[in-house]
């Protein structure tokens, strides 16, 4: 699988981008904060998908609970596959890269979220910005938070949730966090796509030759190697100054600070 920070790091890059296109109906971010909270939110959302495998990085993030919870959701992913798989589908003995790698997941987990934050409102949003934050930590932190550990990742996160949580409107949140939460695990999904392994995200739907888990992926020339050479030395960096290069840009006034520091005005 491609590695925890590359998913992290494209779901920020992904997150941000988003952020100022997405409209105010659909919970589209007002200010610099909220954008900042939408693009962690994806960032620590396009590493769920991987919580079908204890072998991941999500299945770590929270210690023995999140790890129990990887184990069951292998178990549902693999009783989900087994029960709609097609005649040409074959068979499998663990859960990974099948249904929480679906459009179906994403569209479904991004509901759920906002229909738990109608439902529960500023509770709910805490609980979401907790454990998608605790995610964007493990990510992005990488080895930092490996050598910190869990309970430390989980204080830091529950202190951010409770600090983003005063000024994070209820009603952004309906839809803004669900959003975020599906935008991610789309990412994550892409990013998978693009290794030789690839990934089903139109299962179980869209048949192919009596397939319906086929994997979409990219022409053999053009995927790379999950956790290669390519992805350490190219990807990985590239993400990260892109993401370093939005997150100034995203700040309000630095578009035209920066513009009237290279472009000033004539006398």
């Amino acid at each position: 699988m491609v590695m925890g920070p590359t998913h992290a790091m494209s779901g920020a890059a992904v997150g941000l981008a988003v952020a100022d296109l997405l409209p105010l109906d659909w919970g589209g971010p007002t200010s610099t904060a909220e954008t900042f909270t939408f693009a962690a939110v994806c960032a620590g959302a396009a590493l769920l998908p991987d919580l079908d495998t204890s072998q991941s990085t999500v299945s770590r993030s929270f210690g023995p609970v999140s790890n129990v919870v990887a184990k069951g959701v292998d178990a549902v992913s693999l009783g989900f596959y087994t029960v709609t798989k097609g005649k040409r589908d074959g068979k499998r003995r663990g859960g990974h890269r099948t249904l929480t790698h679906t459009a179906l997941f994403a569209v479904g987990i991004g509901a759920g979220v906002s229909a738990l934050v109608v439902q529960f409102g500023k509770p709910a949003i805490i609980a979401t910005l907790f454990v998608c934050l605790g995610l964007a930590l493990r990510g992005l932190a990488g080895e930092l938070a490996k050598e910190k550990g869990w309970l430390a990742v989980s204080a830091v996160a529950a202190v951010l949730s409770a600090l983003t949580w005063q000024s994070y409107p209820t009603e952004a949140g309906s839809t803004g966090l669900g959003v975020a939460v599906a935008l991610g695990c789309a990412t994550h999904c892409l990013g998978d796509a693009i290794t030789k392994e690839g990934v089903p995200f139109l299962a179980p739907f869209l048949t192919l030759g009596k397939e319906r888990w086929w994997e979409f992926r990219l022409p053999s020339f053009l995927s790379i190697r999950a956790g290669g050479p390519f992805e350490k030395v190219v990807l990985g960096p590239a993400l990260t100054v892109a993401v370093g290069l939005m997150v100034i840009w995203a700040i309000d006034g630095a578009p035209q600070a920066i513009y009237d520091a290279f472009m000033p005005a004539p006398q």
